[in-house]
């Protein structure tokens, strides 16, 4: 579904991803993990095509997104839920949900797919009326998450979602993202929890310095002893 190659992404003149390969089958959860400054956000950053420079190709279900603006990667169903949420605080969670719907084809089924975010996230529909500086560290996540479901997105790309949040918010989002995956979406989930996101990943990533140095599946990685080489520099 969604492929790179040979991906190297620069932040003005600092190259911070050296020749990326990786791929996100469809209905697959896959898990990219590393030190702080490996490379995760950038990443995503890249795909999604905001913030970064780069060389190489990006691939979805055959066609070459890499030369797109951000905006027509979301009109192709490519989605950023970005790090530490990016809700705007003084909307209520209804006008912040509307807003992930702006685009003409999710703005025609908006209602039924509010409907939709409200029974997978029964919270939302309480707060709807509230607004969104107001919820607590987990309900802003989940808040974040429905934003972008009323896009109606195919993969979803999501960026350390469990950074600051309570345990029992942590076990409920990655709950989360199995039921979104046995539900059909495609998740690209960057998580400095590594022992949560492979045991959920179908697949996953190690990287290092801008590099990928392991990708095996989830639980074998698990197992794998380089991975405590590559992320604690063992």
């Amino acid at each position: 579904m969604l492929r790179v190659h040979d991906l190297n992404a620069f932040h003005d003149r600092t190259q911070v991803l050296h020749g990326l390969n990786l791929r996100v089958d469809e209905r697959e959860i896959v898990g990219l993990v590393g030190a702080n400054g490996a490379g995760k956000s950038s990443t995503l950053l890249s795909i999604a095509g905001i913030k970064t420079r780069t060389e190489g190709e990006i691939w979805l279900e055959g066609e070459r997104i890499d030369a797109l603006p951000a905006y027509e990667r979301v009109r192709r169903a490519i989605v950023l839920i970005p790090e530490r949420r990016r809700l705007f605080p003084f909307m209520t969670v209804l006008e912040n949900l509307e807003l992930g719907a702006y685009l003409p084809k999710p703005r025609q089924s908006r209602l039924e797919t509010l409907q939709a975010v409200f029974e997978l996230l029964p919270i939302l529909a309480e707060r709807r009326g509230q607004v969104a500086g107001s919820l607590s560290g987990g309900e802003q996540q989940m808040c974040a998450i429905g934003r972008a479901l009323m896009s109606r997105p195919r993969i979803l790309l999501l960026d350390e979602p469990t950074e600051g949040l309570a345990p029992l918010y942590v076990e409920r989002l990655f709950e989360l993202v199995v039921r979104l995956r046995d539900d059909g979406m495609t998740v690209l989930l960057v998580e400095q929890n590594v022992e949560h996101v492979l045991r959920i990943a179908d697949r996953g990533y190690v990287l290092e310095n801008g590099r990928i140095v392991l990708e095996d599946t989830g639980p074998r990685l698990l197992q794998d002893p380089r991975l405590k080489t590559a992320y604690l520099g063992l």
